[in-house]
Order: structure tokens, then sequence, then C-alpha cells
């Protein structure tokens, strides 16, 4: 059994052995020499290989930086796979009949060979610089975003000019001269992570979609070969980009192309860690491999202005825009994590027509939509629509608030660091871990909690951070990252290692995240249980919950970092308020009880109306009615509180012996008046209350209950504001023929009734927004809402469709100012603003919406 990495001249032969016994699927071509003579090869995979330029094809590059092994080795275990499985798996079967592989197993041969024999870390190529020294950076040697330097002894240096070696030359002629190529995926390590290309802009493109969701169904297969989870990565903010990489040209031609990081580390033991990573890639390059024909002529056109319609507590409606075809239908993907897979796992319905409602929701819950259209015929889908956030609205008895980490109180504090453990807060980024020059490494990030009411009861929180980078966790499986919920007074000074470092933890909260789940680039978030919502509920009354983040302790003989860094909003490395940790926390209020006495009642039957409360039936087996009569003018005002629970209570002064199936149903009735007996008996039935009560259960002469549902508490609202009276009916029921049994019942009956203050009207939305250009930003402003109960402003910004919900984009701002700047707006980008009020339920207005056009708002 092989288990040590293959030499490049050994790939050579496996690959000449390879097109020897498979001519009809492999073919290995020359496209370039290198400066020390080595050959650059592609191999072609596909059924009828011959055709295979003909077909949509994915571009695989690897080890096109020397001491990342990894690229080399996984190429040549793929084709192994391939030529193994090529009529035994019917998916791969299926893709390599329709579309073509080009691998480029290393795309840096002399720096491999240089990284194999003289020294592992090197990583250019191995070109002679005109000063003597040896090598260019081949990832910063392509053309977009190429920088020149002068330093040829670093590690990024990135050559003469574009294109100006050997390798990189090579790669794109064959790419510039193959349009059929829809995917290429780079092969680096460390890291696991992906990196999708980027355009140098901080917004998002319209198919940056499609790169994140490819890379989170490749995740999908990883975890179920090795449990491991990679991060999804564009990187921010622009300016920090590298420049000149493959991945960037090859995106600039129209191509899906993204870095793929693979380990922890350049060049891990193949056995233990290197040959895993592999195991878990194939899969996940074959589930690529089958998405090349749906970026291809072949596939479907992508499905256009995909956004909310309207929101309820458990339901979202969807609706799009497609060309009317019999041959096409959608497949639309959920989820509640942020870029997730969208697959079978996470697709929650297909529909025929431009609209879909989703529901049985959970209420004040975020979730993410996509979509894809689908050709009948073929089978081929259509590259996804952007994303859609929504967030279902609150339960009858709910509030939430986002609170994001106060500024000034959250940094981290290094065990080696403590003259600059002050520096560390509010600005730049928070570590969490530990490695040889910071040593151990805890985060605090601290919440003003003055927003959240006195009296609140926590229902559930949830706690996010963003991790930024974790190349610093280097060892594989090795420690994990836990978040705890400091007590109170614990502590003197959060700047200080020791005293947050043995500061007393009132619990941890959710669970520890492990090593191998780590991400970058994708929300962290730790879930809390009943008993940790109690937890931070008792922080209300200080007004402030500190939290520690806090990883691995130690580390292994040899290992010099176990780091992670996560992002804090500000400063140099910050993406900006909207990537700052934030609590979201959904919260009820102990309710107000109300005993509504009865008002007026009577009892009817065919002798007439008579003043006292009977049921039953009489002496010829006619039903006798007993009608209630209540007030309502006492209940609270409806604009601002909210009834969660109405119950008729009721009890009998009689008791009957004789066994019987009488039943009694309370119905909700419409009249205008008491009138004749058929008046009641065919009266409009409104609403049943409740469950029935057999009569056996009046035995005990206890209360009974009559519990509202959500129709009938609607139906008391409407009276409520209509000033009518509730008007209740107690009518019994029998499969028998029987009579002269009658039901007596006491006259203190009430209506129990609870109530919480709660806004139930939107503020009005805000007038007209006005864009600006200030300080090299897009600045927005808009008028006051004439709404009273307005708390403030939020405003998100929307790259492909108008923000019609508040989480549909990117929060640029949240308070009481009526302007704000979007520090990251691209001038020469289309994009949408919205602007909603709200209260401090709190109840979101209309958005208020500007379209941003390059060629008519700056001012």
């Amino acid at each position: 059994m092989k288990n040590q990495y293959i030499s490049y001249s050994e790939s050579l032969k496996y690959l000449d052995d390879m097109q020897k016994k498979f001519p009809d699927l492999i073919k290995v071509v020359k496209i370039g020499t290198t400066y020390e003579g080595r050959e650059i090869v592609l191999v072609k995979i596909s059924k009828n290989v011959e055709s295979a330029d003909s077909k949509p094809a994915l571009l695989y590059t690897g080890s096109i930086h020397a001491r990342e092994w990894i690229g080399h080795e996984l190429a040549l275990k793929f084709i192994e796979h391939v030529a193994s499985f090529q009529d035994i798996d019917p998916v791969l079967e299926k893709s390599l009949k329709e579309s073509t592989i080009y691998m480029v197993p290393c795309l840096n041969p002399d720096g491999y060979e240089y990284s194999r024999k003289h020294f592992s870390f090197w990583r250019k190529n191995r070109r002679k610089n005109h000063d003597g020294t040896y090598g260019v950076d081949l990832n910063r040697n392509f053309s977009i975003g190429f920088k020149k330097t002068s330093n040829t002894k670093s590690n990024i240096y990135g050559g003469e000019a574009p294109f100006s070696e050997a390798e990189t030359k090579a790669i794109k002629d064959f790419v510039d001269t193959h349009s059929n190529i829809t995917i290429a995926l780079d092969y680096h390590s460390q890291g696991n992570v992906f990196f999708p290309a980027h355009k140098f802009k901080h917004e998002a493109e319209l198919d940056g979609t499609d790169m994140n969701v490819l890379a989170a169904n490749m995740n999908d297969e990883f975890a179920k070969v090795t449990g491991r989870k990679y991060g999804i990565h564009r990187g921010k903010p622009p300016a920090a980009l590298i420049s000149g990489s493959g991945r960037e040209y090859y995106y600039s031609r129209g191509i899906l192309a993204m870095v793929v990081e693979v380990g922890t580390k350049n060049i891990p033991d193949y056995m233990k860690s290197m040959s895993s990573s592999i195991d878990e890639n194939i899969p996940a390059l074959k589930h690529a491999f089958s998405e090349v024909i749906n970026y291809s002529n072949y596939a479907p056109v992508r499905v256009n202005n995909f956004t909310v319609k309207n929101i309820s507590a458990s339901t979202i409606e969807l609706e799009w825009e497609y060309e009317k075809r019999e041959d096409i239908f959608f497949e639309i993907y959920r989820s509640k994590k942020d870029k997730d897979a969208c697959n079978e796992r996470t697709k929650v319905g297909i529909s025929g027509n431009e609209h879909f409602v989703d529901k049985d929701l959970k209420s004040s819950t975020n979730y993410i939509y996509t979509i894809r259209a689908v050709n009948k015929k073929s089978g081929y889908k259509s590259p996804f629509a952007p994303i859609v956030r929504a967030r279902t609205k609150l339960d009858e008895d709910e509030f939430f608030k986002l609170i994001f980490a106060s500024k000034d109180t959250t940094g981290y504090i290094g065990e080696f660091t403590q003259e600059q453990n002050r520096a560390h807060f509010g600005n730049n980024s928070l570590f969490v871990g530990v490695n040889k020059s910071k040593g151990i490494c805890n985060s605090v990030i601290s919440f003003d909690l003055d927003s959240i009411p006195k009296d609140a009861i926590i229902k559930s929180a949830r706690f996010y951070i963003y991790p930024m980078n974790r190349v610093g966790a280097k060892i594989e499986k090795y420690g994990e990252w836990t978040l705890s919920l400091l007590k109170n007074k614990s502590f003197n000074d959060i700047t200080d290692f020791k005293s947050i470092n043995t500061a007393e933890s009132k619990g941890h909260i959710g669970l520890a995240i492990k090593s191998q789940h780590l991400t970058q680039g994708i929300w962290n978030s730790w879930d809390f249980s009943a008993l940790e919502c109690k937890l931070l509920e008792e922080e209300i009354a200080n007004k402030n919950a500190t939290f520690r983040l806090d990883g691995p302790k130690t580390l292994p003989n040899g290992e010099d970092s176990q780091m992670m860094q996560f992002d804090i909003g500000y400063g140099k490395f910050g993406g900006g308020i909207h990537y700052r940790p934030m609590l979201d926390i959904n919260y009820t209020i102990p309710k107000n009880k109300l005993l509504l006495p009865i008002n007026d009642f009577s009892t009817i039957s065919k002798n007439g109306v008579s003043k006292e409360l009977k049921s039953g039936f009489d002496e010829n087996g006619d039903k006798i009615y007993s009608y209630l009569e209540f007030d309502l003018s006492s209940l609270p005002e409806y604009e601002s509180n909210i009834i969660t629970s109405c119950a008729l209570r009721i009890k009998n002064k009689n008791i009957l012996k004789h066994k019987s199936d009488i039943h009694f149903y309370v119905e909700l009735v419409e009249l205008d008046e008491v009138g004749s007996y058929n008046d009641i008996k065919n009266r409009e039935t409104i609403e049943y209350i409740g469950y029935e009560v057999a009569e056996k259960s009046l035995k005990n002469r206890d209360f009974q209950y009559f519990n509202f549902d959500t129709l009938s508490k609607n139906m008391l609202d409407s009276l409520r504001i209509n000033n009518k009276r509730l008007k209740l009916v107690i009518k019994p029921t029998s499969s028998l023929g029987i009579k002269n049994r009658v039901t007596i019942w006491q006259d203190n009956i009430e209506l129990i009734i609870k109530y919480i203050p709660k806004q139930r009207i939107a503020p009005k939305a805000v007038n007209s927004i006005k864009i600006t250009k200030e300080n090299k930003m897009i600045k927005l402003s808009w008028d006051k809402s004439e709404s009273d109960t307005v708390k403030g402003y939020y405003v998100v910004r929307n790259s492909f469709h108008p923000p019609l919900h508040f989480m549909d984009g990117v929060k640029l701002y949240g308070g009481k100012d009526t302007w704000t700047y979007d520090n990251f707006a691209s001038y020469d980008t289309k994009k949408y603003y919205s602007v909603f009020a709200y209260d401090d339920t709190p109840n979101f207005s209309e958005p208020t919406i500007v379209q941003y056009s390059p060629l008519e708002n700056l001012i």
C-alpha cells in the first residue's frame, strides 16, 4: 500500500500508463515546458475522450504552490477513482458522458520537486530572477489585480509582468482557447476553507450564491466521509485581497472559480491526515463535476427577482419571475444556517409556477432561501438565484432584540501581551486559542441588556460570531472552542488576562465547537438551552452580559499554533458593523389578568325566554339553550395590547344521577338581540369555543373551562374594535332521544383574559431617501417617520432586488439617526437600499426603497 507522496516523474509515468489502459477515457496533453525542462501536462477525462472539448468542462489545477502537495496527490487519486467507477457509479457515468474534466495535477513541477528534495517550505517556481534570486509566486503572476513589486526574495513576489512565467502562460493559453470550461477548482493547502473568486468589490456578485452553494454541497460530501467542515470565505476587505491569482483570472473569463485550501498544514502526515483529506475530496469533486453541465448553455437560465411576498409567524410566501414554459419547474431550498448546502437535505419544495408558500415555520426565526429552475426533459438545472433572507413574525406573546456587542468592552487578552491587551478592545479582531507568541488568548464579548425589560422571560437566545481566519489552527482534531457566560463581579478588569482567565463561569453555552468543525467565513452560533436562557435572564438586572470565548490552552511538542481569529466589525481588518458579534434574544413578559363578569344571560326554550341559566332537553326532547353576553368595553386598548389567552369559566349547580351521553358546546354567535327559540335554533354559527364538556364531567361540580382558539380570539378583537358585545350560546347535543334532562348553571360565569402590553401596528414608513456622495462613500439620508412609536431605523442594501424585509440584505445601520454611510459600497454597481422604521416590539414598517444607479445618483 502506497503511504508517501509521489514524485513528479512518477506521476508522469502513472498518467501515461492510465492513458494506455483507458484510451477512450483519458488523454494526456502537454501544455507547456518549465524553466528546468519539465513537461506541464493536462489530463482530459471524458467518455469518448476525443470529443472532450465539445462538452462543458471542469478545470482542476493543483500544486501551483510548490509546498502544497495535496493538489498533485488528490488529482492522481481522483483519476484512479474515475477510471475504477466510470461504469459503476451512475452519477459519475452520466457526468462523463455529458461533461469533461481538464486536470492539471501539478502546475509548478520545478518548485514541487525542489520542495520535495531540498527545502519543503519552498513556494515559488524555479525561475532565475534578474538579480540572481530564484522564484516567482505563480499565484501572483496572473493579470487580474497584478501588482509589480521589487522584492524578488519575497514568497509572494509576482514576477516582472503578468504571465511572465511559463507555467501561468501555459494555463492561460489553454483556458483562453477552451470556452467550454464552466467551473474551475484550484487546489491548495492549508486552511480547510473554500475561497470563491472575487471582483475586488465589497459587494455580492450575481453568481456568488452559485459558488457558495457549490462549496457548501461539497462540504456535505466531506461530512459523509470524515465529519469535517470547510469554511467558505471570499475574503475582505477588497484592499487586502491577493493580487494576480489564477482564481480571479478564471473568474474574469466567466468561469465559476474557487480556491480549495485542504488540511491544516502544507505537507501533513500522509497516512494520518492527508489520506483522509483525499478520501473526503473525491466525492466532493465528483459532485462538482456533476454541476458542470448546469452552468453551460444547455442549462435553463437563472430565476429572476426572487423575493419575499408575505410573512407571518409560521409562513413565508415567496415569488419570482420566469418565462412561461411547460418544460420547467422550480426547486426551492431553505436553511437556518449561513452558507448551507442546497441539495435533497435542504430542498423544501417544488413549484410549477412562480409562487411558493413555506409553512409550519417557527416564529421569530431567520430563514435563508434560494431557488433554481429545472428542465423536466433533460434534468439540467439553472444557476441559483441570489439568496433571500427573511425572519418569521413574532408569535402573539413574543418580543425580540438583536443586540450587538459593545465596542469598548469587546476584545481579546493574551497571556504574553499584557501591556498591549487594552489596545485589543474595540478594534481589529478576536484571537482565541494558543500560540507561542501570544500564549493563551481568550476573548471577552459584552452586551448591553438595557433594552430588555427587567421582567423579561427569555424563551430562546442565540449567540453569533463571525470567524474570519482559521489558518492559525494548525492541528487536526485538537481542542475545542467554548462560550461561557461569566458571573457578574467575578472579574475586576476585562483587559487583564489573569482576571478573565480565572473568572467564574455561570455555565457553558450550547455545544463546544471542535477543531475539525471550525470554519472561516461562515457564522458560528451557540444556541442557549432553557437553563442557559435562565442564566442570561438573571443578567438583565445587571444591564449587561459578559461572555468569554476560549480555546485550547496548551500545545503539543513541536507545534506553534492552535489559534482562531474572529471578526469584531471594527478596525483595519473588520468587515463592518454587520460582522459584529451579536445576541438574538426572543422573550416574553408576565401576562396581565382580567376577569370579565357576565353582563347578561337567559335561557331560551320553546316555552320562551327566562332569566336563568339552563341547558339540556325538555319533556318533549327539544333543546334548551343558555345565552351569555359580555360587555367588552373594559378590554385593554387594541393597538397596544395583545390578548394571549381567553377562557370561559362556568360551573354547574345540580347533578343528574342518570347516565347519558349529553355533551355541552359553547358557540360564539351573531345576534342583534335575544329573540325567539327559532332565532337561536337557526342562528348563524360563528365559531365553537374550546372542546365540548360531557355531562358526566359535571358530577364533581368543578369549574369547566372553554378555551378560545386563535380564530375565536381574533373574533374577540374584532368585536372589541367595533364596540360590539360578545355573545355565546351553550348548546346541548345527544345521539339519543333524551327528554326532561336539564343542567342548571351558576351565574358567576366569567371570561378569564390574559394579555400583555405590546404594540400591534408597525410604524409608518419613512419618506423618500436621498443618496449623496461624501467622504468617498455613499451617504443615505431620510426624513423621520411620522409615528410616535418609532424607536429607530434599520437600513439594508441588496445588490439584486429591492429588499422587502429588514433581513434581506446587508445591514448598514440600526439606530435613531436619519442618515448613514455605506462604507464599502462600489460606485459603479447598481444596488437597492431600503430603510425601515421600527418600534420597541419590534415591528418594522413597510420599506422605503431607493435604487442606486452609477449614472444617476452620485452628486
